[in-house]
């Protein structure tokens, strides 16, 4: 997948808060982490958190961020989405964006 973006791969990390689990939020995040070509995975949380990792192009992250902070599912009402550990990598560790259970 060539893109004409400079910056390189990415890795970070994310957690969504607010009415995230029983809406489909895994599942549309993970169609539309596939839709950006990025790879990692999504989990539910006990605490009622979604939480997972991102990894890929610089550019594809940030509108991943934005869909995870002002979008996400249809019926979810995100309260905020927290990121962290967030750094350059030479290489993906995932093949593709999973939802793990």
């Amino acid at each position: 997948m060539a893109t004409n973006k400079k910056a390189g791969l990415m890795t970070t990390d994310f957690e969504v808060f607010g009415k995230v689990q029983g809406v489909y939020f895994r599942k549309h995040t993970q169609r539309k982490a596939t839709e950006l070509g990025l790879k990692g995975w999504v989990m539910n949380t006990a605490q009622g958190t979604v939480i997972g990792q991102l990894q890929g192009q610089q550019g594809a992250i940030e509108d991943m961020k934005n869909w995870l902070e002002k979008v996400g599912s249809p019926k979810s009402k995100i309260e905020k989405a927290s990121f962290r550990n967030e750094s350059p990598i030479n290489n993906c560790a995932f093949r593709n964006f999973d939802i793990r259970r």
